[in-house]
């Protein structure tokens, strides 16, 4: 019997052969600072592919040097980088997987040496470098710069784009009102907190015609913050914009005690599914295939992302087969194993 997770998924002009998504971790293994692909990351998500996953999203993948997480973090702000790229797309393409790159810019919890930038001059601790508000043609040029990674993804031959707006990074720190402050056209009401993620998807749209999702935390977990209302009517304006789906995660703009458990954000992907008539990634501790099925069943979300799960299990998705009793072709090499 065919189960959901294992049935093909059509992603505005892709076909995923099933719903199961690596979601983008950070490897920080670009050892000598330049942003480059290394062969870890070549035998780490080919390995992935090999495994039967269907998309598999590149880590945060900085937008200028200045916007990496950390010194290791891999690039996209230079030409220099889409070879390496290129190399990688053709390994994991050539398993079977669906190629997705998550455009990032790490804003104030950036970890470098210099200046580091934010819409306000907070820091996130009381251990971490206070940043420079960014000033409207900071702004300006880290918008350009999204859009010249899309293109550069474009180049290295990306089937989907993933824009990094979760997790207390910058666009987070816009959308945010615990951490923008600014009195201009970027700051005070929704509306102006979600303008630098509005033309950043309309700068990437005029370069970009395959599916763009957009990952968001979706719970601030602290009074005053953001929660799931304000991310529905978010969802609602990107979905207007021509987003095609919301990896739905939460957290982190702010330190905040977060309540973990088995599926934690599930119902906060639920119900941007259903309160803005948009699909949905779930996220964050789904561990088997009986509980990716329910959340598939149940028309809670429309793909599964996981993350530390596919650490640990490369090939996941024949775990989960076998868990829902359902067949999965194996790799051709692998076929006296699998079987």
């Amino acid at each position: 019997m065919t189960r959901k997770l294992f049935e093909p998924y059509k992603l505005k002009n892709i076909t995923l052969k099933n719903r199961i998504v690596m979601a983008p971790m950070c490897m920080y293994s670009s050892h000598n600072e330049d942003g480059k692909v290394e062969n870890w990351h070549k035998t780490h998500y080919t390995s992935r592919a090999v495994g039967g996953v269907g998309l598999i999203i590149q880590e945060a993948t900085s937008v200028t040097p200045q916007g990496r997480i950390s010194p290791q973090d891999l690039g996209i702000w230079s030409d220099d980088h889409i070879e390496g790229l290129s190399e990688l797309v053709s390994l994991i393409k050539e398993q079977g997987a669906v190629t997705g790159i998550q455009l990032a810019h790490a804003g104030r919890k950036a970890v470098l040496e210099g200046e580091i930038l934010a819409p306000s001059a907070i820091p996130f601790n009381d251990k971490m470098k206070t940043p420079k508000e960014m000033s409207l043609t900071d702004i300006k040029e880290t918008i350009q710069a999204f859009k010249d990674g899309a293109i550069r993804a474009k180049k290295a031959g990306f089937d989907v784009i993933e824009i990094h707006g979760a997790h207390g990074y910058l666009i987070n720190e816009f959308l945010s009102p615990l951490s923008n402050k600014r009195s201009d056209e970027y700051g005070g009401s929704a509306q102006n907190r979600y303008r630098f993620l509005k033309e950043i998807i309309d700068e990437i749209n005029t370069v970009w015609d395959g599916p763009l999702l957009v990952r968001v935390s979706a719970k601030d977990y602290q009074d005053d913050g953001l929660d799931i209302g304000d991310y529905i009517e978010m969802s609602k304006w990107m979905k207007a914009q021509g987003v095609d789906l919301i990896d739905v995660s939460s957290g982190a703009v702010v330190p905040a005690q977060i309540p973990v458990y088995p599926g934690y954000q599930v119902k906060l992907a639920e119900e941007v599914k259903h309160g803005a008539d948009i699909p949905t990634g779930a996220v964050g501790l789904i561990t088997t295939g009986i509980q990716a099925e329910e959340i598939l069943q149940n028309e809670r979300a429309d793909l599964i992302l996981l993350a530390r799960e596919l650490l640990r299990d490369p090939y996941w998705p024949r775990t989960a087969a076998k868990e829902l009793q359902t067949e999965l072709e194996s790799p051709k090499q692998y076929s006296r194993a699998w079987n």
